[in-house]
């Protein structure tokens, strides 16, 4: 049995909760460079960060503090301190599209 390692959770290191006037705000899922690469994401793109109660869009930050195996979240309410999330990068070619005729 293989495991994807472009799908192994990822622990919840830190969370960042923004208060308004905060100059960086909004989702941000803060990794390691070596975890976003195995997941072909680049700084600044969106992923789906699926927690244990929900799911949701936010931007990509590599960051050389975060330990290989953990992430940093910032405003995604679906996933607490110490849960496990799943970082994915959203498939936007193949879903659902129709071709003109």
């Amino acid at each position: 049995m293989s495991v994807d390692i472009r799908n192994k959770p990822l622990r919840v290191a830190h969370f960042i909760a923004t208060r308004k006037g905060d100059a960086p705000r909004g989702p941000a899922v803060f990794l390691n460079v070596a975890d976003a690469k195995n997941r072909l994401l680049n700084e600044g793109e969106l992923a789906w960060v699926y927690g244990p109660r929900r799911h949701e869009l936010a931007a990509v930050v590599l960051d050389e503090r975060v330990k290989a195996g953990d992430v940093w979240l910032r405003d995604i309410l679906g996933a607490s301190p110490s849960e496990n999330v799943r970082v994915v990068k959203p498939d936007l070619d193949t879903r659902g599209r129709k071709a003109l005729a």
